[in-house]
């Protein structure tokens, strides 16, 4: 029997699935209402083809749930990019409208054509890491709004304001330190004593969650802490958006990923190069933090790297980005390794 690939369009409420054969032709199509039983369905619905396989649309997003359950019932799973789909659509014949059917069979056909979809694995300590990494950024960014309220109240209480970034301590300080004089003045303060509760309680949020993040990065034994600059927050980002990094063939696509590859710009016999604003910039913020960290220590070889740049001539950004590449090279040899010990652990004697 062929190899039957069922694409999956989801959606928050329902899911589409359409059947193919390797002919691209359509062997059958179901509806599933997204509910706790949505894979059982789905799985029931395809016990007609023994021989077949998963593709899903965002398996990264609105699929995600579904793919999971899927992959835990022992199917094969593949994630289509919803741009891949779309370039399937667009190729279509024109009589084909848009709808859920159409585009789940877009779906099905992306993956018989293309052969390196990345496979949904299990959830793992990168799953987890991206748990927590997307709730870091959620308070960091309040606690910015929060400390920008009390900048701006302390901006109408004190000639000034303060000049620096602030934290708990220090505001409490200067607010003791102030003597209203007016009803407004009096009001003022309690506003900035409001905020500065918040921003304690944000702060002891991020500490706790720091020793979260320490935690969970000491249980997956990833050895990117062992880099130079990569502590327990740049390396859960770095695994957590990574995610398996075996998906990634070679050391520079995990640099496109990045955007720490430079994009070739060039007009006929003139080569130019120019900084990448591709790629994942979550990923491109840990490694520029970690490429940071390495230029202030100059003891570091990062620190010698990026000095020996600016001798041949470089700017600084350009030492910088060159440095940055650096460490995307060594960030995915380092994960490579990892991933390669935890399939082939060495025996004991």
């Amino acid at each position: 029997m062929s190899m039957v690939v069922i694409g999956v369009d989801p959606h928050k409420a329902s899911h589409t699935a359409v059947a193919v054969d390797e002919r691209e032709l359509p062997l059958g199509e179901v509806r599933v209402r997204a509910s706790s039983g949505q894979s059982d369905r789905l799985l029931a619905w395809a016990v007609q083809w023994p021989q077949r396989s998963w593709a899903i649309e965002n398996a990264g997003g609105l699929g995600y749930l579904l793919a999971q359950q899927l992959v835990s019932a022992g199917e094969r799973v593949v994630d289509v990019q919803p741009k891949l789909a779309a370039r399937v659509r667009l190729l279509a014949a024109a009589a084909s409208s848009k709808s859920d059917p159409h585009d789940a069979r877009s779906v099905a056909i992306v993956a018989l054509r293309s052969a390196g979809l990345p496979q949904v694995t299990a959830e793992d300590h990168a799953a987890v890491m991206k748990v927590w990494i997307r709730r870091r950024r959620h308070l960091s960014r309040l606690r910015t709004k929060v400390a920008n309220q009390l900048h701006a109240v302390l901006c109408e209480l004190v000639p000034g304001g303060f000049p620096r970034e602030i934290t708990a301590p220090q505001a409490a300080v200067l607010l003791e330190s102030l003597s209203a004089s007016t009803a407004a003045d009096v009001a003022r303060a309690q506003l900035a004593s409001e905020i500065l509760d918040d921003l304690r309680r944000l702060d002891l949020q991020l500490r706790e969650l720091h020793k979260r993040l320490t935690a969970v990065v000491l249980a997956s034994k990833t050895s990117v802490t062992g880099i130079f600059g990569v502590g327990p927050v740049i390396a859960a980002m770095v695994v957590g958006i990574t995610g398996d990094v075996a998906r990634f063939p070679n050391a520079d696509h995990f640099a496109a990923y990045a955007g720490t590859a430079p994009v070739e710009v060039s007009s006929g016999p003139h080569k130019v190069f120019r900084l990448s604003r591709r790629g994942n910039r979550q990923l491109n913020h840990a490694i520029h933090m970690a490429a940071v960290t390495q230029i202030r220590n100059r003891h570091s070889q990062g620190s010698a790297y990026y000095r020996r740049k600016l001798a041949e001539g470089k700017s600084p950004k350009m030492a910088l980005r060159a440095l940055k590449r650096r460490i995307t090279t060594t960030l995915y040899d380092t994960m490579i390794s990892d991933a390669q010990r935890r399939t082939h652990p060495p025996r004991t004697p």
